[in-house]
């Protein structure tokens, strides 16, 4: 009997084991037949060799990785009617997200299949038709949104039966017909603004705000009445005029209170909806546990524009809804560090003072998204309105190079050696010399900072936050300009840098790598010190030794390398720009300085050398050693 036991239990182990592959193989292959008969603007990594529960954009997975139960894929450029018999295959799923999309057709037939579906996202698409008659093959239904769209007919009565409705939006289509009782105890969201509906709004519905029924032609049952005004009598008495001058006055009166209450629901209602908004948008709602929003967060029409080969599967509503920090105020704008919902972190960079319209906006955006380069940060996505223009960059968690050279300086800080330092002087003039070829050798950094430049996953120096400047007003006068420390002596307006005063802005980064000081820094008392005029001198008095941060002085043999970084500082930070080295012979230069013999000399001999002027800058090399062929030199 035991071994008839142990042989059952095998074998029921062995058929569960075997229906969970075959359901998860049939939800893949379902997936695959879906995006390989839809277009679709922007690629996804939907390969046959990826797990497709860990690595599968947009996918997730049931906790046994047995079935899928989400497919998230906003705003990645579907286009057209959804395959049929595609998604509808997935029968375990219970999140669908599709909005923001181009998907049009009427409202898929065979999505009734999906009998588990909890949270249903449509919206922004361009459906058209009738909704389904009836709802109740959805009976997990928790949140609808098929918002924006142009689906017409009426508002089925038989979605009555989704017990567990707590949001339910039907904004901005073309829905006519009067408002069938709806009868949801767990709706808490509703929207059907901006349709063609009619007559009253039901007894059940009134709970919710004026602001949900704006746009129709629909009216509460419990309003008050208007008072009709007769016309006074050919020859009224004095005593009749004054009465219904009395009677005209109480009707203004009542007019105005119904007006002002009319508007203070409206303003109540509009700060309702914004009570759930969070991060960029604003605070979070307390008890939000829905996996997405319900109430859209666009409805101008404008998308959030990905570069191709990005896998990012988000949008603008996701990006502004995102829990948010202030990583840091720059020159033309405030960085953030959004964290969407499905734990997807990206840097948000939300610009101020943008004086271009928007074709030049996106001329430039395109420019700046196609440099594809280890030591340059990409591009990743971009958005332009009137009210916002926002760019999106992969988020790099150990911080800028600024805030690895200046924070926390103390007992319990972990220095930046001199190799790291040396990596992120590599990669910051491997990616400025790329920029510096693009747009037939036209284009400009304009903005180099330590505070935007990262380490990449080699630990080189990577660069941000390019070609920004021609977009802006001259925000800043030129005493602030220079006043950063950064900006080359002949920069007057701030949109009108060039690639020697970009050289000139690396010459410096060099000298904040060499000294671990700020471009300009406050002594003990009020005066304030510019970097490049203390280094030079310190190097005119012969006192190389004192440049450079006590930091380093715990690492042996480096000293060679130093002064020979050093020269390169100052061929860079020279007054004239004609006198500037190229950054190609920059990138030459630098990377020489690995070369350099560590053995150690006489500190006398150092001190000769630093002071001596750097020697002139070698021809221009035939290519740069470590550049990718997207940039050649």
């Amino acid at each position: 009997m035991d071994a008839v036991f142990i042989f059952s239990a095998i074998f029921l182990c062995g058929s569960l084991l075997s229906q969970a592959t075959a359901g998860l193989v049939e939800d893949k292959q379902a997936l695959f037949d879906f995006i390989n008969n839809i277009p679709h603007s922007r690629s996804l990594n939907w390969n046959v060799n990826l797990p497709v529960c860990s690595s599968w954009i947009g996918v997730a997975c049931s906790p046994d990785n047995s079935r899928v139960i989400a497919l998230r894929l906003p705003g990645v450029g579907l286009q057209g009617q959804i395959p049929p018999n595609t998604i509808s295959r997935l029968t375990a799923i219970q999140i669908l997200s599709l909005r923001s999309n181009g998907l049009s057709g009427p409202f898929p037939p065979d999505f009734f299949n999906l009998t588990n579906l909890s949270f249903l996202y449509l919206q922004f698409n361009h459906f058209s038709g009738p909704l389904p008659l009836d709802f109740s093959a959805w009976k997990n239904l928790t949140i609808i949104n098929l918002s924006s769209n142009a689906f017409n007919g009426s508002i089925p009565s038989s979605i009555s039966n989704l017990t567990y409705l707590t949001a339910l939006n039907l904004a901005n289509n073309s829905l006519s017909g009067e408002i069938p009782a709806l009868s949801l105890p767990s709706l808490q969201q509703l929207d059907i603004a901006n349709n063609s509906l009619t007559g009253k709004v039901p007894k059940s519905l009134q709970r919710f705000p004026i602001s949900t029924f704006l746009g129709n032609n629909i009216s509460f049952t419990n309003s008050p009445p208007v008072l009709p005004v007769r016309p006074p009598a050919s020859q009224p008495s004095p005593s009749s005029a004054k009465l219904s001058e009395s009677a005209i006055l109480g009707i203004i009166a009542g007019g105005c209170v119904l007006g002002f209450v009319i508007f203070a629901s409206i303003l109540i209602a509009y700060c309702w909806k914004r009570k759930g908004d969070n991060g960029l948008a604003g605070k979070a709602q307390k008890g939000e546990r829905s996996p997405e929003k319900a109430v859209p967060g666009s409805q101008d029409g404008n998308r959030l524009v990905f570069f191709e080969g990005c896998n990012y599967a988000f949008d603008l509503e996701d990006l502004l809804r995102a829990s948010a920090e202030v990583l840091g105020k720059g020159t033309f704008g405030t960085a953030y560090k959004a964290i969407l919902e499905d734990t997807t972190t990206v840097v948000v960079k939300r610009l101020k003072e943008v004086t271009v319209g928007k074709r030049e906006f996106e001329q430039q955006m395109d420019l700046v998204g196609s440099i594809e380069h280890e030591n340059v940060v990409e591009l990743r996505a971009y958005y332009y309105s009137k009210e916002e223009k926002l760019m999106v960059y992969d988020y790099y968690s150990e911080g800028s190079i600024s805030a690895m050279l200046h924070g926390k300086r103390g007992e319990d800080r972990t220095p930046l050696d001199w190799e790291t330092r040396l990596r992120i002087a590599i990669g910051a003039a491997r990616g400025i010399a790329c920029i510096h070829t693009e747009n037939g050798g036209k284009l400009v950094h304009g903005n180099i900072r330590s505070s935007n430049i990262f380490l990449n996953s080699q630990n080189h120096g990577c660069v941000s936050d390019l070609g920004l400047t021609t977009l802006m007003s001259p925000i800043i006068a030129p005493a602030i300009s220079r006043a950063t420390g950064y900006r080359a002596p002949e920069v007057i307006d701030t949109r009108k840098a060039t690639q020697p005063s970009d050289v000139y802005s690396f010459g410096v980064l060099l000298l904040e790598l060499l000294t671990g000081k700020s471009p300009v820094h406050a002594t003990g008392g009020d005066e304030v010190i510019h970097l490049v005029r203390w280094v030079h001198s310190v190097v005119r008095e012969e006192w190389t030794a004192e440049v450079f941060d006590v930091e380093l002085m715990r690492y042996p043999n480096i000293e060679e390398q130093m002064v020979e970084m050093l020269q390169i500082a100052m061929a860079c930070v020279m007054r004239m720009p004609d006198q500037r080295p190229k950054m190609p012979d920059v990138v030459k230069m630098v990377e020489d300085v690995r070369r350099v013999d560590n053995g150690n000399r006489p500190s006398d001999e150092i001190k000769s050398e630093a002071s001596t002027p750097p020697p002139p800058p070698p021809p221009p090399p035939q290519a740069v050693v470590g550049m990718e062929s997207s940039c050649p030199l």
